[in-house]
C-alpha cells in the first residue's frame, strides 16, 4: 500500500494586491492540519488556492512550505507548479475522459518506471476504496467514485500540501457525507497540510481543525471552528459565519460600581469584556443561540434569574424534532433566534404573537467593537 511520509512542513501564506482580484490574506496550516477557507462567493478562496499551487501569480507577498519559498515577490521568485509538489482536487474533478481510473492516477506517476507506476496507482485506488473499478472510464463512474479517483491522483504525487477546492459540492448529500468521513479517516494517515475551500459551514466545522474567514479577499479571523462561532472578531465575521444574534448596546455602571450592558430597557450582566470598556462606549455584541434559555411556564428554573428579558414570538419554523424560534422586541427591529425541541415548543404553548420570557446567559454574551447595525433601533413616529 503506498504511503505518504509524515511531513514536518507547514504552509504559510501572506499575499496582497489591490486588484484585479483584491487580496489581503494571511494564514498558515501546520503539517497534519486541515484548514478550511470559508467566505461568500468572490471572497478569494479559489484564487488563494490557485496561488498556492502556482497557477496564479499575485502582485505581492510570500508563500512558504517547510521553510522553502514557493513565491516571494520581493525576490521575484515563483516556483512553477511542478516544483511545488502540490496535490490539487478540483470541484469538477478534472479527470481525463479518455483514460481509465487507473490511467488517470498513473498520470501523476510518470516519474516512475511503467511497471512500478501501475502497481503504485493500483495501490492508491485500493486506498480510496475503488478496488475492481480500475478499468472504468470517468463516464462509467458515479460522482463519488470520480471524486475518489481525483483524490487518489492528487495523493499519488506524494504532495507536500493537499488542496481541495469544493471537493464535495457536485455529489448528493448521502455521497457527500460518506466522502467527508473517508477524508477524515484518510487525513490521519497523511500528515501534510490540507487546505479545503468550501461554502458549507457545517462541512467546514465537521472537517477542519481551524477556519480562516475571508471576505473581499481579506482574511478576517482564523481559529478553531467552535471559537470562531462563539467569539467572532467582528460583526462582519459573524455575518460571514451566518451568526444572526447581533445587537448593539452601551456600557453603563450601576450603583456599587458593577458594569452592565444597556440594551433597550434591560441592563445585562456580561461574564467577560465589560471591565476594559469605557463608560458610555457603544459596543456590538453576539449571543449564540445555545445561550438563550426559554422560561418554562409554571416551572421556574435556576437560569431564569440570569438576564431575563421579555419578548414576542415572531416566527416558529418546525424542522423535524427541532423548532427554530425567532423573538421580536419593542425597542429594536432585530430579532433573537434559538432552537428548542418541537416537543418543548408544544409543551410551552409557543405560538406566533405569544409573549414569552427568556434568559440571555451572561457567559455567552460576546462583545465586539461597535458597528452600526441596520434596523437596530426601532423608530417611532
Amino acid at each position: 500500500m503506498p504511503e505518504i511520509p509524515a511531513s514536518p512542513a507547514s504552509l504559510s501564506v501572506s499575499l496582497h494586491q489591490p486588484g484585479p482580484i483584491p487580496l489581503a490574506a494571511e494564514f498558515h496550516c501546520a503539517a497534519g492540519e486541515l484548514l478550511a477557507l470559508v467566505g461568500p462567493s468572490g471572497s478569494g478562496k479559489t484564487t488563494l488556492l490557485r496561488a498556492i499551487a502556482g497557477l496564479y501569480r499575485p502582485a505581492e507577498g510570500r508563500i512558504d512550505c517547510g521553510g522553502e519559498a514557493w513565491f516571494d515577490s520581493a525576490r521575484r521568485l515563483s516556483l512553477p507548479p511542478q516544483r511545488r509538489r502540490v496535490g490539487l482536487v478540483f470541484q469538477d474533478y478534472a479527470l481525463f475522459p479518455h483514460l481509465t481510473a487507473l490511467g488517470n492516477v498513473m498520470v501523476a506517476l510518470d516519474h516512475l518506471p511503467p511497471r512500478e507506476r501501475r502497481e503504485e496507482a493500483m495501490g492508491w485506488l485500493a486506498r480510496v476504496r475503488l478496488e475492481g473499478l480500475a478499468a472504468r472510464h470517468p463516464g462509467q463512474l458515479s460522482g463519488g467514485q470520480r471524486q475518489r479517483v481525483a483524490l487518489a491522483r492528487a495523493l499519488a504525487r506524494n504532495p507536500r500540501v493537499l488542496l481541495l477546492d469544493e471537493p464535495f459540492s457536485a455529489v448528493d448529500q448521502v455521497t457527500r457525507r460518506r466522502l467527508q468521513r473517508e477524508l477524515a479517516m484518510l487525513r490521519e494517515q497523511i500528515r501534510i497540510p490540507i487546505v479545503l475551500v468550501t461554502h458549507d459551514l457545517d462541512e467546514a466545522a465537521a472537517l477542519a481543525d481551524r477556519l480562516c474567514v475571508l471576505h473581499g479577499g481579506r482574511s478576517l479571523q482564523a481559529g478553531p471552528p467552535e471559537a470562531l462561532f462563539r467569539h467572532p472578531a467582528s460583526p462582519e465575521v459573524a455575518r460571514v459565519l451566518d451568526r444572526h444574534n447581533l445587537f448593539t448596546g452601551e456600557v453603563v455602571e450601576e450603583e456599587g460600581g458593577a458594569r452592565r450592558l444597556a440594551w433597550g430597557p434591560w441592563r445585562l450582566e456580561v461574564a467577560e469584556g465589560l471591565a476594559g470598556q469605557p463608560l458610555g462606549e457603544r459596543v456590538s455584541w453576539y449571543l449564540p443561540p445555545s445561550d438563550v434559555v426559554l422560561h418554562r411556564r409554571g416551572r421556574p428554573s435556576q437560569g431564569e434569574r440570569e438576564n431575563p428579558v421579555a419578548a414576542r414570538v415572531e416566527s416558529l419554523v418546525v424542522l423535524g424534532g427541532m423548532t427554530a424560534v425567532s423573538l421580536a422586541f419593542d425597542h429594536t427591529e432585530r430579532t433573537l433566534g434559538f432552537e428548542i425541541t418541537t416537543h418543548a415548543a408544544r409543551r410551552n404553548g409557543l405560538a406566533r404573537g405569544e409573549r414569552v420570557r427568556v434568559s440571555l446567559l451572561a457567559a455567552g454574551i460576546h462583545l465586539m467593537a461597535a458597528e452600526s447595525l441596520p434596523d437596530e433601533t426601532r423608530t417611532t413616529a
